[in-house]
């Protein structure tokens, strides 16, 4: 081989090694990017659908995850609720499927 071309090959000698921060910058910024943009959003959804479900009461209007739309007639137990449908029908449905309180 020629010469020239194995002393371009070699590493530089004495150089300073670069901070080791920055190699990392790209993916931490990246993990911010994701929980501004996808964690927190998220989270924050999930604590107004189970603050919304705990103060469901008689006479609220809601909608199932399910799609059954319906008024709460009461509680069964802490986690079941009952819920009219149409006419007389009455269904019990457990408080975490109700996805939506209509106004």
């Amino acid at each position: 081989m020629n010469l020239i071309a194995l002393l371009l090959m070699a590493a530089p000698q004495g150089g300073e090694a670069g901070n080791p921060l920055f190699a990392f910058l790209p993916f931490i910024i990246l993990l911010l990017i994701m929980y501004f943009l996808i964690i927190r959003p998220q989270s924050k959804r999930q604590k107004e659908t189970v603050t919304m479900q705990s103060s469901l009461k008689k006479g609220d209007k809601v909608i199932t995850s399910g799609g059954i739309h319906g008024v709460v007639e009461g509680e069964k137990d802490k986690d079941v609720l009952l819920i009219k449908t149409a006419g007389e029908t009455k269904l019990h449905v457990s408080r975490s499927a109700v996805s939506a309180k209509k106004d």
